[in-house]
């Protein structure tokens, strides 16, 4: 099943993965403090689980090919989420992938390795969320399947401010300059499979 933002847009991801939940797929956390994440479907990169104990992390900066965007992440408010990435991040998951969706005006979507829209690391965690959420430009935020609790390792970056439900896990946002640099790509527009950019954005590290 794709990943999607809406019913109606999807933005795929196959993989499952559980923050706060345990291998049956029970939500919840195992232990105050500490993260689960669920092994589930075939990694399309090598990587290994994230650590039950958060990694936490105040900013990363993603270089890709086009322009680097430094991220300001919120370990706080999502630390399974932020973990997750940090982790996918040191491992080297990242690198050398394409941002294999855009949406002109909506959204930029990366962190598949088979820059299908179907792949992740092989494993899912649960939703971070307090139903309070918005999706103004910049915003970063996890997709999902369109079911709850399905995060891997596909993101988003919002390009325009977006009415979007409180469904979607925002671990951080983009910086003016990373936005500038993702609003170029957006300008591009889409390439002649109607879902990929125009031009390659391919993310060279995250660190």
């Amino acid at each position: 099943m794709r990943l999607r933002l809406l019913a109606l847009l999807i933005l795929a991801v196959p993989v499952l993965a559980a923050c706060g939940g345990d291998d049956d797929g029970d939500s919840g956390d195992t232990a105050a403090g500490t993260c689960t994440y669920v092994k589930d479907g075939s990694a399309s990169k090598e990587a290994k689980m994230p650590p039950a104990e958060p990694k936490a992390a105040d900013t990363l900066t993603v270089a890709t090919n086009r322009g680097d965007m430094k991220l300001t992440l919120t370990p706080d408010a999502a630390p399974c989420t932020v973990s997750s990435f940090v982790s996918l991040a040191e491992q080297g998951y990242f690198d050398g992938t394409k941002c294999h969706r855009l949406v002109p005006g909506f959204v930029l979507q990366c962190g598949d390795p088979s820059a299908t829209g179907t792949g992740g690391p092989g494993y899912r965690f649960d939703d971070e969320l307090s139903g309070d959420e918005t999706y103004p430009a910049g915003t970063l935020a996890m997709a999902n399947t369109g079911q709850p609790d399905t995060n891997g390792s596909q993101f988003f970056i919002v390009l325009a401010d977006a009415d979007l439900p409180p469904q979607y896990t925002v671990f951080g946002k983009v910086d003016a300059a990373g936005l500038k640099v993702a609003q170029a790509i957006e300008k591009d527009g889409n390439g002649p499979d109607g879902v990929a950019p125009a031009k390659d954005v391919v993310i060279e590290s995250v660190s």
